[in-house]
């Protein structure tokens, strides 16, 4: 088709979860409900390792306040919209809109990956060369691994966006989805784009493909130092280390799922999506002050603290 007769597609029309306006109404209440928990949650938790000197100074508090503050992207680069949407009888978004979304899903989802990667050698550091913990961990090497972080996630997504804003769109704007999600919106575009979908899901898989091994080479290592050195060793580094596995399960399985098999239709993969967006950034908070007794005394102070001042 020639460039010319393209055109243009200034917005495109999201399906959303559901056509039911009955489950819509529940749905709105429900994610709004969930919506409200999860900022809160993460933020109490940034607020809490900000406030308290002893968690400000230690690199796992330091590196979980900042996974809380990335959840708080996480959550809300779509569901705020999505919440909306509920009430819509067309559940439309713009161009840039739609390609923003793009950017900070991989934005934000590339950082996370990363930093998920660092709080696992944070552990193995801990556990297996407790000597040198401090020394290993400095301020200086938590502040620059959390920038790693940030600059993979952001060359992971301009690389997405670049493409993906430069494709020519000239008719169908439907997205199958609640969210402007790259393999959905590709399929858009007027042209063949089956070898740059591969090419360029294969990134989203390859990175995430990568920090789940290192995610799982690391807490093996980890069993394996705790096993050799002391009975019951294993115990002990599950207990240490099981709120770390939880999290990198919950976000790397709905993750890794949607990108092994991008082109699926199978409804699997918006609940996926759904929960990947909503649920996890909501679950983190849950699973590492629930199980851990300094940000849960660290809470109780700052709550206390809060009621005598006023």
């Amino acid at each position: 088709m020639d460039p010319q007769n393209y055109s243009l597609v200034s917005e495109f029309v999201l399906h959303g979860l559901c056509t039911s306006q009955h489950l819509q109404k529940f749905f709105f209440v429900f994610f709004s409900e969930i919506y409200v928990v999860t900022v809160l949650g993460n933020l109490i938790v940034v607020v809490t390792v900000i406030s308290d000197p002893h968690l400000h100074s230690s690199p796992m508090y330091f590196l979980l306040g900042n996974l809380s503050f990335l959840d708080i992207w996480l959550a809300s680069f779509a569901t705020p919209k999505m919440i909306r949407d509920f009430l819509s009888d067309q559940k439309l978004i713009s161009f840039g809109g739609c390609m923003a979304q793009i950017f900070f899903f991989h934005l934000v989802g590339g950082a996370e990956m990363v930093l998920l990667v660092t709080m696992a050698y944070d552990r193995y550091v801990a556990i297996c060369k407790p000597l040198h913990y401090m020394t290993v961990m400095s301020r200086r090497t938590c502040v620059g691994l959390v920038l790693v972080s940030w600059v993979i996630g952001f060359v992971h997504s301009i690389s997405q966006v670049a493409f993906t804003v430069n494709l020519p769109y000239c008719g169908p704007n439907e997205v199958d989805s609640f969210f402007c999600d790259l393999p959905l919106v590709i399929k858009l575009a007027c042209l063949d784009t089956y070898v740059l979908g591969i090419l360029m899901i294969s990134d989203s898989g390859l990175l995430s493909m990568c920090c789940f091994l290192l995610l799982l080479i690391s807490y093996t290592v980890i069993l394996i130092s705790v096993r050799q050195r002391a009975a019951g060793g294993v115990s002990k580094a599950l207990s240490t280390c099981s709120a770390h596995i939880m999290a990198v399960t919950l976000f790397f399985g709905p993750c890794i799922f949607i990108y092994v098999w991008p082109f699926s239709r199978f409804s699997v993969d918006k609940l996926l999506s759904v929960f990947y967006t909503s649920f996890t950034p909501l679950l983190n908070p849950l699973i590492y002050t629930l199980r851990n007794k300094e940000m849960k005394t660290s809470m109780k102070k700052l709550r206390n603290r809060h009621v005598t001042f006023h």
